[in-house]
């Protein structure tokens, strides 16, 4: 910032920082017609009217723009007071004046700045000193030295003052950011996971439901008693998606970011995945190697959610006459799931992931663990997944 520059526009002011800037240099004025200057001569003369009027009004039209110009108004009031520091009487513009001057240049500017200002003042009432009316001319300096240093602190406690409250303010903005932003982050991860959730279970739910009507209405003349067993089937695997739907939609209602209580597919819940599968029409082996032991309630949901959609794409692509291997080995440390079918491979699934394979690799990552989805030969696809047991 330079010394000679403005510090703001006149333009965008407030009307209160106008009037008080107007009030201190009206002070100012009113002390500029005394004479109470602390280098009196003995017998002193007093000025015309005509100059004492001009300093008061030089004074008031100046000094209200301090915040405005606070070098160029500190430069007019330092020489006003080095020329009246010159008068037979007039050395008592310093004490109001020269010292709003001097605080505003501290309180504003740089700190170099505001030492030069201060050394300034010194000098420019300094002959004022040695005007007589005190025995002793080191007196009014040493006075004059104390008063210029304590409107200098005045200023810089001002200026630091300010500064620390606008880093509080900044600070304080940082954190609101920052905080959105979390918020945000947060809120993306949430719709994220609630979306892999309706896709695996919800989309399962409805794959289940049209092969159980598709072969209801096939048996409906030939196996009516098949048939109906179908349609059972797809009122009861109907109801379980909705029941599932509900839950997920009410982790959305929750206030405060709460999710209903309810307890999320483990382990112990995959005979009944194989269960509606079967039913469907898909048969499905399961191998187990190794007690649960304590692998967590977040693992459990990872391997439940693999096995489903992993099944949920079998009986999407792999065509007719197909059966599927589920095989899970249990270990200290380490967690394997193996999902293959014997179907047609890699006919029907889409080069690029979809919605579910890229639910899977997330599920799966987000636990350090490792995905891995190609054809089988002869035919036929598997999903393949490790994770720590942790």
């Amino acid at each position: 910032m330079s010394f000679w520059t403005a510090v703001e526009d006149p333009g965008t002011r407030p009307p209160r920082s106008w009037v008080f800037d107007i009030g201190c240099a009206l002070l100012a004025a009113v002390a500029s017609l005394g004479t109470f200057s602390f280098a009196q001569t003995a017998h002193p003369t007093h000025s015309p009217p005509a100059v004492t009027l001009f300093v008061a009004v030089l004074t008031v039209s100046v000094l209200s723009l301090r915040r405005v110009w606070p070098g160029p108004v500190f430069g007019v009031m330092v020489l006003m007071a080095a020329v009246l520091a010159q008068w037979p009487v007039r050395g008592e513009l310093f004490p109001v004046g020269l010292a709003i001057a001097l605080y505003t240049v501290a309180a504003i500017m740089s700190r170099t700045a505001a030492l030069v200002a201060a050394a300034l003042a010194v000098a420019a009432e300094a002959p004022a000193a040695g005007q007589g009316g005190w025995h002793d001319g080191w007196l009014p300096v040493i006075f004059e030295v104390i008063v210029v240093t304590s409107v200098l602190i005045a200023g810089l406690y001002a200026s630091t003052r300010r500064a620390y409250l606008a880093e509080l303010r900044d600070r304080a903005q940082r954190l609101e950011r920052e905080h959105d932003q979390t918020t945000a982050l947060a809120t993306a991860v949430e719709r994220a996971r609630i979306a892999r959730e309706m896709h695996d279970s919800v989309a399962h739910h409805l794959t289940v439901i049209v092969a159980l009507s598709d072969g209801a209405a096939a048996a409906v003349n030939r196996a009516p008693a098949q048939a109906t067993e179908a349609i059972l089937g797809v009122s009861s695997t109907a109801r379980e998606a909705l029941a599932e739907t509900r839950r997920l939609l009410g982790i959305l209602r929750a206030e405060g970011g709460l999710e209903l209580r309810q307890p999320l597919p483990g382990l112990s819940d995959l005979e009944g995945l194989f269960t509606r599968v079967r039913s469907a029409g898909l048969p499905v082996r399961y191998e187990r190697s190794g007690p649960p032991g304590d692998t967590s309630p977040g693992i459990q949901l990872v391997i439940f959610r693999l096995v489903q959609e992993a099944l949920t794409n079998t009986m999407k692509h792999a065509g007719p006459g197909v059966s599927a291997a589920v095989r899970l080995r249990l270990a200290p440390g380490e967690v394997r799931v193996e999902v293959e079918d014997d179907g047609a491979g890699s006919v029907g699934v889409p080069s690029t992931p979809g919605g579910g394979m890229t639910g899977m690799a997330e599920r799966v990552g987000a636990y350090g663990g490792e995905l891995t989805c190609g054809p089988r030969q002869p035919r036929g696809w598997r999903v393949t997944a490790r994770l720590a047991a942790s």
